[in-house]
C-alpha cells in the first residue's frame, strides 16, 4: 500500500470496515476491533492515525508490530488471518495497516480469561464495535452450517408476526411479555426466524431489535 492509497482511506474516516488506533498501548482493547470486524464484514484497522484522521505514524514501529501479531495469537479464539501492509508516512515513521477478512467461523471471541479460555464476542455496528448479545452470538453460529433452517411455524410465531405487523421493531422482552413464554424459548424463537430470514435482527448496545425482514 502506498502513501496516497492510505490516505484515500483515511479521509474516508471510520465507520463499519475501517478503525483507526493512535498506538498499541492496549492490545486487548484493540482486538476487540479485530474480533468485530470477523464477525461482521471484515475491514481495515489502521494504527499510527489519530481519531479525527491526522496521520502521525508509530516511530517504533518493528515494536508496534510484534505487539500486534502477539496479540492476533493471544487474544482471538478461533484464530483471526490477516493481511499487514506497512506504510512509510514520513521520515522514520509508519502506519500499519491490518486488513482482516469476515471469518468463516464464528463467532469469533475476544478471550479474557486464559485459564478457563473465556471470552467475550464483538460484532460491528456503524463505526462501533459492541458486544454481542446470546442472540447475536447464536445467529452468528448458525449462520455456520449454511443450510436451510427449519421453522415450525406455531402460535408463538404467530403472535410475533402479529405484533410486527402493528408496530416497526420488537425486542426480547417484549416478545416475551406479548408471547407468555420463558425468555429462552423466546431467544431461541428469534434466532430461528432470523436464520430463515422471516427476521432480521438489529444489534444494539443498549440491547438488540428485531425487524420483519423485507426480502
Amino acid at each position: 500500500m502506498t502513501f496516497p492509497e492510505l490516505k484515500k482511506i483515511v479521509a474516508q474516516g471510520e465507520g463499519l470496515q475501517i478503525e483507526f488506533k493512535r498506538k498499541t498501548t492496549y492490545p486487548d482493547k484493540i482486538m476487540r476491533e479485530v474480533v468485530a470486524f470477523a464477525n461482521t464484514k471484515g475491514g481495515k484497522l489502521i494504527i499510527g492515525v489519530d481519531d479525527d484522521g491526522t496521520i502521525a505514524g508509530l516511530k517504533h514501529v518493528l515494536e508496534d508490530e510484534f505487539v500486534m501479531k502477539e496479540a492476533f495469537i493471544k487474544y482471538c479464539k478461533p484464530a483471526v488471518t490477516y493481511e499487514m501492509a506497512k506504510v512509510l508516512v514520513s521520515p522514520n515513521r509508519f502506519v500499519l495497516v491490518f486488513t482482516i477478512p469476515q471469518s468463516e467461523i464464528k463467532p469469533v471471541f475476544l478471550i479474557y480469561n486464559f485459564k478457563t479460555g473465556l471470552g467475550r464476542s464483538y460484532i460491528r455496528v456503524a463505526d462501533k464495535s459492541i458486544q454481542a448479545s446470546r442472540e447475536m452470538r447464536n445467529i452468528l453460529k448458525g449462520m455456520n452450517k449454511g443450510a436451510d433452517t427449519y421453522l415450525q411455524y406455531g402460535e408463538n410465531e404467530q403472535k410475533l408476526m402479529h405484533y410486527l405487523g402493528n408496530n416497526e421493531k420488537i425486542d426480547l422482552a417484549t416478545y416475551v411479555q406479548i408471547a407468555g413464554i420463558d425468555p429462552k424459548q423466546a431467544s431461541e424463537i428469534l434466532v430461528k426466524m432470523t436464520l430463515a430470514r422471516v427476521l432480521k435482527i438489529l444489534p444494539n448496545d443498549a440491547g438488540d431489535y428485531f425487524v420483519a425482514n423485507s426480502l
